[in-house]
């Protein structure tokens, strides 16, 4: 809810010379208009004119009633809550450890329900090193063959059962 300061200004009792202004309605006009231009150059909004009654002392003991001409002006109050927009939050800092543990879960719904051998060689960042997994033997990390000549284990059993064969 907006909350307003307001300021209070006599009304003024009698017209300012101007170039171009003739009469005094027109010089009181201007006035007026000289007075609302310079309240609201400070921020202040016109909101109403009144006639108040104010009681003053006429000589030495009696008192008499005037009515005076008020004019309301009112602008939004900034406190010191209200000043301050609000703001975004900076997002919170990543957790390694919920990170590792985030990886480790989104790996494990991606693999089959059968498949749990990777997972014992994952680590804990849920990554998998390519020398480390169980049996895949590539070029690089394959066992190096002293003797070319001499047949793999495969081939020796593929040879020894086309010998029986026969």
């Amino acid at each position: 809810m907006t909350r307003y300061e307001y300021k209070v200004v006599p009304a003024p009792d009698r017209g300012i010379k101007a170039r171009g202004v003739k009469g005094p309605e027109g010089r009181f006009a201007h006035a007026l208009e000289v007075l609302m231009n310079d309240m609201g150059a400070e921020g202040w909004d016109y909101l109403r004119a009144e006639t108040l009654p104010s009681e003053e002392r006429q000589g030495l003991s009696g008192r008499t009633t005037v009515y005076r001409n008020m004019l309301v002006f009112r602008r939004p109050r900034l406190d010191e809550a209200e000043a301050y927009e609000p703001r975004l939050l900076d997002p919170p800092k990543e957790i390694p450890v919920l990170d590792a543990a985030r990886a480790l879960a989104e790996k494990d719904s991606r693999a089959p329900e059968g498949d749990t051998a990777d997972a014992e060689w994952a680590d804990a960042e849920g990554t998998v090193a390519e020398d480390d997994m169980p049996g895949e033997d590539t070029a690089e990390n394959a066992p190096e063959a002293e003797d070319a000549d001499q047949p793999t284990a495969t081939e020796g059993k593929d040879a020894a059962e086309d010998q029986t064969k026969t």
